[in-house]
């Protein structure tokens, strides 16, 4: 049976190009690019290579490139980095409730410190109410961090509008655009962004590789130390291989982008369509139009998320819960109770992301076996309208009956 995979938000596999492209650098190209000799200046150039690279992806001057290990500490780097290096101006950060944790459990952590942060709601759709985010400067805000999509739901974040606002009040903006590259246009100055975090395991790359972008003059305190690499913005041993995969799954994820993005909305809507015509009682997650085009999260009502992941699994459909980095909680989904989802619908909700192997024949077979999947477990439910909980019992013994 052949296995269709709709978790491209959580990590996309290398694509064929990347790999080829870091091979040499995991076998005879192993120098350390801070060495002087041949070995070091082997792979030095490929290291700068990536950086213009990345940069080209982003509308950015390679020099505002900073290479990391992930998302994840790009958001921290940017977040701490600005906190201390402004300090001295204030200690007010501005964000919204359905943050990546990258995000927030910083911004949590940050408020034990001193920090006051604000946690900007969002509408039913995921959205900001930029009239509320400008009345929630300060003369002490030092920062806006708003992601510029939402990993799972999709919506998509007014960038361009807020960085005008902070542009106006000299606010620095960081947005973590992990989830957007490759998938709608990411241009760093149209967005007036200062900081943008990039991750190559959701483009292409292997995990284990990022990189933030730091618009030239921002001043950042480095939290990692020991070493004079990226110019001391960031200690620590270049990942050669890893670098060179992210510079080239840059390169692709920004080629023929609008053609691969509206492929993917149109599988995306057929999807969407098919189950939402097959399927009673479901709510669809997100902004109806500004959305990525390879993201649908939708909720089945009466039965939970997980028990429909598990039985999508056993037909080798591989979709998830949310977001990857909060898989293992038994809480719903943050994201969905900002946006006022019930709990119940929050539980039941699943998130189908596309990637640029999914084909029409993945989309039918999905549309073919998933609604019987959801009337069984609907059938188990004791909460299903006029289901007889006894008759729906492993054995008829395991449920109390009057």
């Amino acid at each position: 049976m052949k296995q269709i995979y709709l978790d491209n938000n959580a990590t996309t596999p290398i694509h064929a190009e990347v790999f080829d492209e870091m091979l040499p650098y995991l076998k005879e190209q192993f120098g350390n690019p801070s060495s002087v000799h041949w070995a070091g200046r082997a792979v030095r150039g490929a290291v700068e290579h990536a950086r213009e690279q990345v940069a080209q992806a982003i509308n950015a001057s390679p020099a505002e490139i900073v290479f990391t290990a992930c998302g994840s500490e790009g958001d921290n780097y940017a977040i701490k980095g600005t906190v201390d290096a402004l300090k001295k101006k204030g200690n007010h950060i501005i964000t919204t409730k359905v943050e990546h944790p990258g995000v927030l459990e910083v911004c949590t952590y940050l408020e034990k410190t001193g920090c006051e942060v604000t946690y900007l709601d969002v509408d039913e759709n995921g959205m900001i109410d930029l009239a509320e985010l400008e009345a929630a400067i300060t003369e002490k805000t030092v920062l806006i961090s708003i992601m510029w999509a939402n990993n799972e739901t999709g919506t998509l974040s007014p960038i361009r509008e807020i960085g005008e606002i902070a542009k106006k009040h000299k606010i620095r903006f960081h947005s973590d655009a992990v989830q957007a590259l490759g998938k709608v246009p990411v241009d760093v100055q149209d967005g007036n962004v200062d900081m943008l975090v990039l991750s190559g395991h959701k483009i292409g790359a292997p995990k284990g590789v990022g990189a933030i972008y730091v618009r030239r003059g921002t001043k950042l305190t480095p939290f990692m130390h020991g070493g004079h690499q990226e110019r001391h913005r960031r200690a620590g041993t270049h990942n050669v291989a890893g670098i060179v995969a992210m510079g080239k799954a840059c390169e692709l994820a920004v080629q023929d982008l609008d053609t691969k993005a509206e492929t993917l909305k149109k599988l995306r809507d057929k999807l969407e369509a098919g189950i939402v015509a097959a399927v009673p009682e479901t709510l669809v997650n997100g902004h109806p139009t500004e959305r990525l085009p390879n993201t649908l999260n939708i909720s089945f009502a009466y039965i939970e998320g997980e028990s429909l992941l598990l039985n999508l699994d056993m037909k080798n459909i591989a979709a998830s819960s949310g977001s990857a980095c909060t898989s293992g909680s038994l809480e719903p989904s943050h994201v969905l109770g900002a946006m006022g989802v019930p709990v119940e619908l929050a539980h039941s909700s699943t998130r189908f992301s596309l990637g640029p192997e999914t084909t029409d024949e993945d989309i039918d077979f999905v549309l073919q076996e998933l609604p019987p999947i959801v009337q069984r477990l609907r059938d188990m439910s004791p909460i299903y309208p006029g289901q007889d909980v006894k008759t729906q019992c492993c054995t008829g013994n395991c449920c109390p009956v009057e």
